[in-house]
């Protein structure tokens, strides 16, 4: 049932979000048990675990190579799927002297919604200091 969650999930959910919507279709799980299934079956390579610097572990039922990008305001986690440039990645390699394989990349950023709530602050501000 874990597993099924998370591969139907686009969001990358948390072990919370899991439970939460193991609840929603009835099912009552304990804690503990969701935390082993999502360990197990990433650790089995059956989901990937994603640590997008946000100190909450997402989970992805995607295994193919791809990459992430996070909000820095709100931590909206997305997928990219534009590779990453061949050239980029060697060099990457050859100043680090890492054997880059199949991890993934996470790009950070601010996410359009946060971009326009920011903005819309902004207007606001200045409204106030004009009046």
């Amino acid at each position: 049932m874990t597993l099924d969650i998370v591969r139907e999930s686009d969001d990358h959910p948390s072990a919370a979000d899991v439970i939460d919507r193991l609840r929603e279709k009835g099912i009552v799980v304990a804690y503990g048990t969701v935390y082993n299934s999502l360990r197990y079956l990433s650790e089995h390579g059956y989901i990937r675990e994603i640590h997008a610097g946000d100190g909450v572990a997402r989970y992805d039922g995607r295994m193919d190579a791809h990459y992430h990008i996070r909000c820095r305001i709100c931590n909206r986690l997305e997928e990219v799927h534009a590779p990453a440039p061949p050239e980029w990645l060697r060099r990457v390699a050859q100043e680090t002297g890492f054997d880059i394989g199949e991890g993934g990349i996470l790009l950070e950023g601010i996410c359009a919604d946060c971009r326009k709530k920011e903005a819309s602050a902004v207007v606001a501000r200045a409204d106030e200091d004009d009046a």
